[in-house]
């Protein structure tokens, strides 16, 4: 069996345990048909991030016409292993490599909707966390003045800086460091973009907000999990719940357990 398919199966077997039966995007069975064909080069990435766009994310309340321009423009498959091409447009979160444990690709259904939460505007300055890849970058890069991407991994920090030179974001540069330290060199930033679930938000982070600054990040973990979005003001920092909003975690944003008597 080729190795994108046996990763493909296993990101899609979980379908076939919740009860739910196989549930997969139109995209899924095209692809699947080019198994059969033998013709898996054939699959038109253009076409399918089109359909990404409409069958993924319009339905889902993203009506930001430059949040979907940057979605349609930005190629997902350059951010994932050759293995993985094939699946980078279904409606799934993607792992990808890592030394420092499993980190994925956010399904662009959550990503899409968190970002068109952020407000990102031409202006912004935009520290983007847990960058994986480099594909939420790409993204917030169409829509921001200038974006910094943080990454703890290594390995995938550098992966993302290629790939992000490759593509010309030439207003995005990738950083390596603990992300719940942030990055208050470059700070304070208008936007500040978790790109994962977090058990909490340091206060940190919160300080490297400009006067009206914002940060956008998923609170607590499954089913349990909302988009938060914080709001500075002063010295005063506010937080709205915006919807619920299920995605995996950010390694280093666990909280210590302690004691109960």
């Amino acid at each position: 069996m080729a190795e994108w398919l046996r990763r493909g199966l296993q990101i899609l077997a979980p379908r076939f345990d919740s009860g739910r039966g196989l549930q997969t995007s139109n995209l899924w069975a095209s692809n699947l048909w080019f198994v059969r064909a033998g013709r898996i080069s054939m699959i038109d990435f253009d076409k399918a991030r089109e359909t990404m766009v409409d069958c993924q994310i319009r339905p889902n309340d993203v009506t930001d016409y430059r949040v979907l321009k940057a979605f349609l423009e930005i190629p997902r498959e350059r951010f994932v292993g050759s293995a993985e091409r094939a699946l980078a447009y279904i409606d799934e979160d993607l792992p990808v490599s890592s030394s420092n444990g499993r980190r994925f690709l956010m399904e662009v259904m959550s990503l899409s909707k968190l970002v068109q939460l952020a407000g990102i505007d031409s202006g912004c300055i935009v520290l983007d966390i847990g960058c994986a890849t480099g594909y939420s970058t790409a993204i917030i890069s169409k829509l921001c003045d200038s974006v910094v991407a943080l990454e703890s991994d290594e390995e995938l920090a550098t992966f993302a800086g290629a790939a992000l030179t490759d593509l010309g974001c030439d207003n995005a540069v990738v950083v390596s460091g603990n992300l719940e330290s942030g990055y208050a060199k470059e700070g304070p930033y208008d936007v500040v973009f978790v790109g994962g679930a977090v058990d909490f938000v340091p206060e940190g982070l919160l300080a490297q907000l400009k006067d009206g600054g914002r940060l956008v990040v998923v609170e607590g973990h499954g089913n349990a999990g909302v988009a938060k979005l914080y709001t500075r003001v002063g010295d005063v920092t506010s937080a709205n719940v915006a919807f619920n909003c299920a995605v995996k975690s950010l390694p280093g944003f666990q909280a210590k357990a302690e004691f109960v008597f």
